[in-house]
């Protein structure tokens, strides 16, 4: 695989009370540090940043791997929980739904399932983080339009 190259850029305006923005050639969001920090929260933060990046990742090498499938995939849809304790650990869960268009056959539908586990050992982002201890579980469900 290439070198990949991301550059990002970054303003901060003021002190903890302060905000910023983040920068990249697809990517702009606000940023503040969580008012339990003593900031603002009227922005992102980075743990928040972190999951988000585990989602994405998860749920795009998800979609890839049903492209290549050729399954006929409606949506697919995600909800990533984290919580961090210091029995447990940072843990998190995605949890999907895929929707197959009403000429998905039973052995796509049972097939699919596979899938999602396949995704979640695949994406680069969430095996980065296990490498950090972090916990992931992937989990969903499969219908038809």
């Amino acid at each position: 695989m290439a070198d990949v190259k991301t550059t990002l850029k970054t303003v901060w305006n003021g002190n903890a009370k302060g905000n910023g923005t983040i920068k990249a050639p697809n990517l702009e969001t606000d940023l503040a540090i969580p008012v339990a920090l003593g900031g603002t929260g009227e922005g992102s933060e980075p743990k928040e940043m972190l999951i988000a990046s585990a989602t994405a990742c998860f749920t795009m090498t998800l979609t890839g791997m049903l492209q290549m499938k050729k399954f006929p995939v409606d949506q697919i849809l995600v909800d990533t929980e984290s919580t961090n304790s210091k029995e447990d650990g940072f843990k998190i869960n995605h949890s999907c739904q895929i929707v197959l268009s009403a000429d998905a056959t039973d052995e796509q539908v049972q097939s699919a399932y596979t899938v999602i586990g396949l995704a979640d050992k695949g994406c680069a982002v969430g095996n980065m983080l296990r490498k950090a201890d972090v916990q992931i579980v992937a989990d969903g469900k499969v219908t038809v339009a």
